[in-house]
């Protein structure tokens, strides 16, 4: 996992609406950064549901929330919808910004060769720098959303 102070490796990565969003582009901005293992699973349900709860006093930060995650975009559009998601989830399909900050879950559920997204978090600061890092020890483990908060306060 990429550890604080290191550049934010840029990525360019299709939402949930088939649109193409640029980490770069974000630059100005703090951003958070929330891995996710696969749509439609129980915590990263509560996970996604807490930042989107959490939005708006992120956003009073001046950040924006990411959430990525290996899923197809059809199928991150219909848990978005599910569950009114108002930030974007990005497909990472190819697994490239996985693999960029290290947080790749190889054979993912007991599934030889299939590679999740570890449930990871990353604050980005206005510059493109990592502010903040953690990575759960397991997927089954929130992240501390306090924590979150004060490193996006903090960046």
């Amino acid at each position: 996992m990429l550890q604080p102070g290191t550049q934010a490796p840029d990525f360019t990565l299709i939402n949930h609406k088939r649109e193409r969003v640029t980490l770069s582009s974000l630059r100005g901005q703090k951003v958070v950064l929330a891995f996710f293992p696969a749509a439609f699973t129980g915590v990263c349900q509560k996970e996604l549901c807490a930042f989107r709860d959490a939005l708006a006093d992120l956003n009073a930060l001046n950040a924006t929330v990411l959430g990525i995650s290996v899923d197809a975009p059809f199928s991150n559009a219909a848990f978005a919808e599910k569950n009114g998601v108002n930030f974007p989830i990005l497909s990472d399909y190819a697994r490239e910004a996985t693999r960029a900050y290290d947080v790749a879950l190889d054979d993912f559920a007991g599934m030889p060769g299939y590679t999740a997204s570890k449930r990871a978090v990353f604050v980005v600061n206005a510059e493109g720098a990592i502010a903040w890092a953690w990575e759960g020890p397991n997927p089954g483990v929130e992240p501390d959303y306090a924590a979150v908060k004060s490193a996006v306060e903090a960046a």
